[in-house]
């Protein structure tokens, strides 16, 4: 058997959540799996769908973890269990056991600056695990500055289930609102200062001088929201952004289908970093090409000029020579294509064995 300990798990949405979903998912087809999760209000129909053991912890952010880690440290003194997965350092800050634990890290929640009090709290639980499990060669780098033994990291990207077929009726309406718009780019991320939606709006005035049917669909909510919208408004581009926000998943994956590049090319913002971006695969299931920042994880899921391109996300003439590039005789049709091809390496199905052989040689 083994315990997932995670703050991040369905039938909450997010990255982090799907990741640990996937996850779980996959181990659950060859081992015994117990969870011990943050309680949602929702939980109770999706808990009762699943073929493993879920238990949810409620309270205040303190207090849970708290008593979550109480709960686990009994658990594991009355069951046997081969190992700990958790989606984060501090879900094992607390957990007293002998048993061999497992740590997935991501980027931004280990950017600290090395001796700082937060960074030594990080190294000392990272350090005392059997394995780190990095989400791309960038966050496995990151931890080694950081002061995490380098024998203990493994990178393993994080996994996607196959491309769900595409719903026509969400086809037929992307094609209704779009019309003759293109080339069409796209984002699908929350609005934040990290993936950097004011530079690509920036390029975006110059490219529609040369592209002037050119369209920009961005799918997300945020803080940056009314920024961007100012932005927008600002550089006089109203015809040439979409904003959705609240949309279905038919609708989503029907808009990523129709585009052409997706467009993401994240900074550092503070200590927040892009550690893989799984946006870019979803993209590449559906022949999409991407633009990634070179700040981050981004160059495990876009192979640079196979895929899609990286670039300075803090250069502003790099992002738009970029685009240029890769609209300026339709390359991002190879590129697609390419992409596509690819994107089936990082199914759960193949990286799960990547998992497996961790805890067969541990």
């Amino acid at each position: 058997m083994y315990l997932i300990a995670t703050r991040s798990f369905p039938p909450e949405v997010g990255g982090m959540q799907s990741l640990m979903w996937g996850l779980t998912k996959e181990m659950s087809k060859t081992f015994m799996i117990k969870v011990f999760a943050d309680y949602h209000e929702n939980h109770k129909d999706f808990d009762k769908e699943v073929n493993f053991s879920i238990e949810r912890v409620g309270g205040i952010k303190f207090l849970r973890k708290i008593r979550k880690a109480q709960l686990i440290n009994e658990f594991l003194k009355e069951n046997k269990v081969q190992g700990i997965i958790a989606d984060h350092w501090k879900s094992l800050e607390l957990i007293k056991t002998t048993k061999k634990k497992y740590c997935l890290i991501h980027g931004k929640e280990i950017n600290h600056p090395k001796g700082s009090f937060q960074n030594k709290k990080i190294v000392k639980v990272l350090n005392n695990v059997e394995k780190v499990i990095a989400n791309s060669e960038y966050t496995k780098n990151l931890a080694i500055d950081v002061g995490v033994e380098q024998t203990k990291i493994v990178v393993i990207n994080p996994g996607v289930n196959p491309a769900k077929e595409l719903n026509k009726k969400s086809l037929d309406k992307v094609e209704s609102l779009l019309k003759i718009k293109t080339p069409r780019l796209i984002t699908v991320s929350r609005f934040d200062k990290r993936k950097n939606h004011e530079k690509v709006l920036m390029s975006l005035r110059n490219l529609k001088q040369i592209y002037p049917d050119i369209v920009y669909i961005c799918i997300g909510y945020g803080d940056e929201e009314n920024n961007i919208r100012e932005l927008v408004k600002e550089l006089n581009l109203d015809t040439q952004v979409m904003f959705f926000k609240d949309i279905g998943e038919d609708l989503k994956n029907a808009l990523v289908a129709k585009s052409n590049i997706f467009v993401m090319p994240s900074i550092i913002h503070k200590s927040s970093v892009e550690g893989f971006g799984i946006a870019y695969v979803e993209a590449a299931q559906y022949g999409v090409s991407s633009l990634g920042g070179k700040d981050g994880g981004a160059s495990d899921a876009i192979k640079h000029e196979k895929t899609g391109l990286i670039c300075d996300g803090n250069n502003l003439e790099d992002i738009y020579s970029s685009l240029n590039s890769m609209i300026e005789n339709k390359k991002y049709l190879e590129l697609g294509k390419n992409a596509k091809e690819l994107s089936s390496k990082f199914y759960w199905s193949s990286i799960i064995e990547e998992y497996k052989k961790i805890f067969i040689t541990n």
